[in-house]
């Protein structure tokens, strides 16, 4: 992604940053600062990020946790779910009305969040027919996303053996997430967890008698539900 990002980016990745579901959980006590992850997502610099996050701190949207950790404050959660309940109805509408594929929709989508009021939303949401999921997975309404996170595990987390349905895409790798529709990686996949071998790079999968190794990368991509 290029410089620039606005205020609502910033905030969406954060707040993904906020709640513990595979691609978006620390790893362990010495996980990068939230700069960093924040300047990875989005691909901008540490130092721009830094900027940003004094700036939302400064317009009350973020405030320092007692390890000086940023923290999304009430107003901030408000205006970041917002933000996210925008992105998945516009997936739904460039999916559903549009053609678009479910990768190609969460790219037009990033380029169209600034596009439509709230109330064009509403009226989006509306004609959908209140649409309860995004392309890839994740719930419309933040408050059940939120929920849901506790019944999901990251493919890669999974013991083998393990049979279990894809119910969510990791989203931020634009690639990765073409990678997984070509593969018919979608959500509503059922998939048995063969072999684990993190240190090879490869976990091997069974889909409908088909075995497939993928790497680590797309099994931490894949929240599923074990069966």
């Amino acid at each position: 992604m290029a410089q620039g990002h606005s205020v609502d980016e910033y905030l969406e990745t954060i707040y993904f940053l906020a709640f513990p579901i595979g691609e978006y959980t620390p790893r362990g006590t010495g996980s990068p600062p939230l700069a960093s992850r924040v300047a990875e997502m989005l691909g901008v610099s540490r130092a721009s990020a830094g900027e940003m996050l004094k700036r939302l701190e400064a317009e009350g949207l973020v405030e320092r946790g007692a390890r000086k950790e940023a923290l999304l404050t009430d107003a901030g959660r408000e205006r970041a779910e917002k933000v996210v309940r925008k992105h998945r109805l516009i997936e739904r509408l460039l999916t559903d009305f549009m053609g678009y594929t479910g990768a190609e929709a969460h790219v037009q989508a990033d380029l169209l969040g600034d596009t439509f009021t709230d109330e064009m939303i509403d009226r989006i949401d509306e004609r959908l027919g209140h649409p309860q999921r995004c392309p890839h997975g994740w719930p419309v309404d933040p408050d059940v996303e939120q929920a849901e996170n506790a019944t999901l595990e990251p493919l890669a987390a999974l013991e083998p053996g393990t049979e279990a349905t894809i119910v969510r895409l990791a989203e931020h790798d634009g690639d990765l997430l073409h990678w997984f529709y070509d593969q018919e990686l979608v959500p509503g996949r059922e998939l048995v967890l063969e072999r684990a071998d993190p240190a090879a790079d490869q976990f091997v999968v069974r889909l409908d008698g088909d075995r497939r190794a993928i790497s680590e990368k797309a099994a931490a991509g894949l929240f599923v539900r074990p069966s």
